[in-house]
């Protein structure tokens, strides 16, 4: 029989944390630990992606569809400094992920060996809560214990550096004595509850205030029905952040949708004109499209005391669990019968919606966006999965689509990294393999990382219940965020050079691989492509040529000052003619009075 060594520990030891499936890229500096995997005989599956950026994102993505733990193996050198982006996408998107990085063995540390660099060093910023090397065979039970602690109790990425020599050492027996911790592998959550006084605090402010809206964000995922009850008490409308925008049922009619550069003109109403803030659960970033301060008074909720203030001035804060304190907080609340604020914030909304419609019908050259994914709407499986890449898509997904409720949908929406939407897709398709999934990506993103990752769907997707894997490709051939916001923060026309992209076959390359590949130029053949994939017994990649002219415009009154911006970059482009009358159609659709 082969010795049981320190890697099989690693793999005892992550079985017990529940992990039954590691994302990675073999090396070998991490020889020892895919031995270990291999004489696990399938307890722990190794998922091997294409690239340890894309392994990272699909830790990312296992964390954010399960709620457990992510957990990601690479070599150390370059294997080690690929997981970067995806650990920072963690990070600032506060999900649980362990990585488990290899080292070459001690022996040589300190001598510039082949591939040696200070892992130390380079992880201490992302995985700032914990990062750990392995100095013997003795630490690493308790090392991993930790990480998993605090990635699980801090939201956040940790990392457990193990030397070559050490993995492939004899397993030792541990007995509690000096020098040496004996730890388990268990955790639970902190029970907190909003004190007594600050909810009297917070009570006493809202019920003062005449026009309340509520920002709701990625921390109310299991606190749907408190959300909208303390609205409903309230008069108040509700708007969500982008990682919020999953949790809140955006058929209310006082549900203004996504906030934000990206977001709707209904929020941009009831942000801009309320007189108090609820904030739950939300970190958001986009502080300018936040009521101006002193505008509104704030109470927030979130369970990090560490975030309450962080984005806006707050009276009052409600450290905890945003099921709980809304419940806690509903029961000193007044309720107040209809208002005008509530009939003003549902007729926004109702204008909203005719906007969103009409902008998805403006003719474009040769398929709108906006329509491709508007058509997605009654046509997504009630038990569908959705994941999102970075870029102008995120604007589309964000107005257009209305999800069913108990569809989870994931990017990356704080780093804000292309290329996370098939790495997010194969590990929402590994959890749940009986649930069809569609990913929404530009062309710049699937040329960044997805591409690659179409050979992992290729190579795994027999082994799923639902063979259903849906990629729409929005291919205009442009990286369409970052020309818009050239023109919108610079004033600068398009530079060709930057942005302009070379033509990839998506479809032809999907039968290629022996999926299905669907190509579309005709905006009236949108439905059909969704239908057929939708019925398909195999993934599908569905390629839509776009148009990349369809401005990415704020909604007002950000969006008045930013399209005058936009006017003067597409002022000095030789082409810019066509992109400046959509833009005036956009605008012109902003200012059309309500009703």
């Amino acid at each position: 029989m082969t010795e049981r060594t320190v890697a099989d520990v690693i793999v005892e030891r992550l079985t017990t944390w529940g992990v039954g499936r590691v994302f990675g890229y073999s090396g070998d500096g991490i020889n020892g630990f895919m031995g270990a995997l291999r004489r696990s005989e399938g307890q722990v599956e190794f998922i091997q992606a294409r690239h340890e950026e894309s392994a990272a994102f699909m830790a990312v993505g296992h964390a954010k569809y399960t709620g457990g733990v992510g957990v990601v193996t690479s070599t150390q050198g370059p294997g080690a400094v690929h997981l970067l982006n995806g650990l920072y996408d963690a990070k600032l998107d506060g999900v649980p992920v362990v990585a488990i990085v290899g080292q070459q063995s001690r022996t040589v540390l300190g001598s510039a060996y082949m591939q040696e660099i200070d892992l130390t060093a380079l992880f201490k910023d992302v995985a700032s809560q914990f990062v750990q090397q392995v100095s013997a065979p003795e630490q690493v039970p308790m090392v991993l214990d930790r990480a998993f602690r605090t990635a699980k109790a801090t939201s956040s990425p940790c990392v457990v550096i193990v030397p070559h020599d050490v993995q492939s050492a004899p397993a030792p027996e541990l007995e509690q004595q000096h020098g040496i911790v004996v730890t388990a592998p268990s955790w639970n959550a902190a029970a907190k509850t909003p004190r007594e006084e600050d909810l009297a605090a917070a009570a006493a402010l809202l019920n003062s205030a005449e026009r309340v809206a509520l920002l709701v964000g990625q921390g109310a995922r299991h606190a749907g029905k408190e959300v909208v009850a303390v609205a409903e008490k309230l008069g108040a409308g509700i708007a969500t952040s982008l990682l919020g925008k999953p949790y809140v049922d955006e058929t209310l009619p006082f549900a203004v949708g996504t906030m934000g550069h990206l977001g709707t003109t209904a929020s941009a109403h009831l942000l801009g004109n309320c007189d108090a803030l609820l904030i739950v659960g939300s970190n958001d970033p986009w502080t300018e499209f936040y009521p101006p301060p002193g505008a509104a008074r704030a109470v927030q909720i979130d369970i990090d005391e560490k975030k309450i203030g962080n984005r806006y001035p707050v009276e009052a804060g409600l450290a905890g669990d945003a099921a709980s304190a809304l419940e806690a907080l509903n029961q000193r609340l007044e309720h107040r019968p209809r208002t005008p604020w509530r009939s003003a914030v549902e007729e926004e909304v109702s204008r909203w919606r005719i906007l969103a419609a009409d902008r998805a019908a403006v003719p474009a050259s040769p398929v709108n966006p906006e329509r491709v994914v508007r058509e997605l709407n009654g046509r997504l499986p009630e038990n569908a999965q959705v994941s999102v890449d970075v870029g102008s898509c995120v604007y589309w997904y964000a107005r257009q689509l209305v999800l069913p409720q108990g569809v989870p949908a994931h990017l990356s929406g704080t780093l804000a990294s292309m290329g996370c939407a098939i790495p997010y897709g194969l590990a929402a398709k590994l959890a749940h393999p009986d649930r069809p999934l569609v990913a929404l990506a530009g062309d710049g993103a699937m040329q960044m990382l997805g591409v690659a990752e179409l050979v992992t769907v290729a190579h795994r997707w027999r082994q799923w219940q639902d063979p259903r894997f849906v990629v729409c490709v929005f291919n205009n051939r442009e990286l369409t965020e970052v020309t818009w916001e050239q023109r919108e923060s610079e004033a600068e026309p398009r530079f060709a050079a930057s942005q302009e992209l070379p033509d990839f076959p998506f479809a032809a390359y999907a039968d290629l691989l022996g999926l299905k590949g669907i190509r579309v130029e005709d905006p009236e053949l949108i439905a059909d492509a969704w239908e057929q994939a939708f019925a398909a017994d195999c993934p599908v990649v569905i390629e839509v040529l776009t148009d990349p002219e369809i401005p990415l415009l704020p909604p007002f009154p950000a969006g008045r000052q930013k399209a005058e911006s936009m006017r003067k970059g597409l002022a000095a482009e030789d082409d810019g003619g066509r992109a400046s009358a959509l833009l005036d159609t956009y605008v012109s659709h902003e200012e059309r009075p309500v009703g």
